[in-house]
């Protein structure tokens, strides 16, 4: 039931477990992630949780392809009607917007690090490989900005995941001055 009294139904459930779950993954991966805890966060019991979600696997992976999912439509508002560099740059400035929330670049980081599941893998490459193709189909741009597009993304998800843009080490000033420029 919700406070205002009506019955949840199994999608809005499957939601907000999702909500309450991204912060456990996004902390401790697939495998240290207690599914206790996550239904428990989520206000549930834990074998409703599995009847939302058959295995912790396959809440992991509805997880990974949400946080694609949010990626590319952050995108897609971003980009609107703008092509080449424009939606690049819009794209970038919706990407680093989306970091402001740890947990999604955590999320990111932890989807990467189980791709040596095939199944996560999978979801990983298809999230991936779509945003991709939409920002590829969106600039207009050749291969190599499209590419460079993307390897400033992940320098970017380095430097958030390490907290850099408060570090004083002038090393990691260099970093994010080259990041500045290059958007």
């Amino acid at each position: 039931m919700t406070p205002t009294g009506h019955r949840m139904k199994a999608g809005e459930r499957r939601e907000t477990v999702l909500a309450a779950a991204v912060a456990e993954f996004a902390a401790r991966g697939l495998a240290g992630t207690s599914t206790e805890h996550v239904a428990r966060a989520a206000g549930i019991s834990q074998p409703y949780l599995f009847r939302l979600f058959p295995t912790k696997k396959a809440l992991f992976l509805a997880l990974v392809d949400r946080c694609f999912r949010q990626v590319a439509a952050a995108f897609e508002a971003a980009a609107a009607d703008r092509v080449g560099e424009d939606a690049l740059e819009a794209m970038g400035d919706a990407y680093h917007e989306l970091l402001q929330d740890r947990t999604l670049l955590l999320l990111q980081l932890q989807a990467y690090a189980a791709c040596d599941d095939p199944d996560i893998c999978e979801v990983v490459r298809n999230g991936y490989g779509d945003i991709v193709a939409y920002v590829e189909r969106v600039s207009g741009l050749p291969p190599a900005e499209v590419t460079h597009f993307f390897a400033t993304g992940m320098l970017i998800n380095v430097i958030a995941s390490m907290d850099l843009y408060e570090s004083p080490e002038p090393w990691s000033q260099r970093l994010l001055e080259g990041c500045k420029e290059e958007a």
